[in-house]
């Protein structure tokens, strides 16, 4: 029986199991896709690929700077105790190393990789960890600054993972300055790196919110539309302080009091150089995932339900 690349492609959706193995499958099976399926168990790949529908929400958010290259990376597990094996471990800081010497423009393309101190791919290497390990594993997102001086910075043994990303001029250190500020991005969570980021429809959005708290105050709704427009602009700065890195109150205030901005101007200048914020990537373990909610209670209340039957 013949088979397409589109059968290919079906038995590698069906298993998740990579195209060459899903072809040789086909191959060894005259193209019938059960006996494909088979096939694929029957070598041990189907394992990983049964594994792979559960969720994988827990893992690390890691972030490394390799011969100047900069790397954050998130990689799931579907359990903490996994995600802080030493193969897993491995597993990440070995990713960081090909992202910061191959560059590979997205997830796909890491995976085809060729993995570090073997001949099999990522892709390859990760099913055989998953076959040790007993979980379904995944790469999530990465990112890499190749240029500028980047510094990281994890937080809480890997639910955090920052990078940051400075131009350092004066021939200084700027490596305390970018862990201050990855500390604080990883503390505080800021939405935008700078005001000039926010988009006008959500600053007009909040001068809307604010004319209209003025609307709704008997003490402030008499006054003229202009008159609360103007008022309303002068509080977009309080705006700006909670969701604009720079803008934000340091949290450091032992070191400097003022805002990020401020504290980075500062600290160049103490160092006897300039340092100026570029850009930033913030991984939160997890985030967006939606995990799976477990209720022990009804779980054990259909269990005395089920026994009684």
């Amino acid at each position: 029986m013949a088979f397409t690349a589109q059968d290919v492609k079906k038995l590698r959706e069906m298993t998740n199991v990579g195209m060459m193995d899903c072809k040789k499958a086909l191959q060894a099976t005259d193209g019938d896709m059960d006996a494909a399926i088979d096939w694929l168990r029957e070598k041990g790949l189907a394992k990983a690929a049964k594994k792979a529908d559960r969720i994988a929400a827990e893992g690390v958010a890691y972030a490394t700077v390799i011969d100047g290259a900069g790397v954050v990376i998130e990689v799931n597990a579907e359990t903490d105790f996994a995600s802080k094996t030493d193969a897993f471990m491995g597993l990440v800081k070995s990713l960081c190393e090909i992202i910061a010497k191959d560059a590979p423009a997205d997830v796909e393309a890491l995976k085809a990789c060729t993995y570090p101190g073997t001949n099999l791919s990522v892709t390859e290497k990760m099913q055989e960890l998953v076959m040790s390990i007993g979980e379904n594993m995944q790469i999530r997102r990465f990112s890499r600054f190749a240029e500028n001086t980047s510094v990281a910075y994890v937080h809480a043994g890997g639910s955090h993972g920052v990078l940051v990303n400075l131009a350092v001029e004066g021939g200084i250190d700027a490596t305390e300055v970018g862990k201050n500020v990855a500390m604080q991005i990883a503390a505080m969570g800021a939405k935008y790196w700078d005001k000039a980021q926010v988009p006008q429809a959500e600053v007009d959005k909040e001068m809307a919110v604010q004319v209209a708290l003025m609307d709704n105050d008997p003490k402030m709704a008499s006054k003229p539309a202009q008159v609360k427009e103007k008022i309303a602009a002068g509080k977009l700065a309080a705006f700006y302080k909670e969701i604009c890195l720079l803008q934000q109150e340091f949290v450091r205030a032992d070191l400097f009091k003022g805002d990020v901005a401020g504290y980075i101007a500062d600290a160049g200048k103490k160092l006897g150089g300039k340092i100026t914020f570029i850009d930033a990537i913030h991984y939160i373990k997890g985030e967006g995932i939606e995990k799976k909610e477990e209720n022990f209670a009804d779980e054990v209340a259909a269990q005395i339900a089920g026994a009684h039957k």
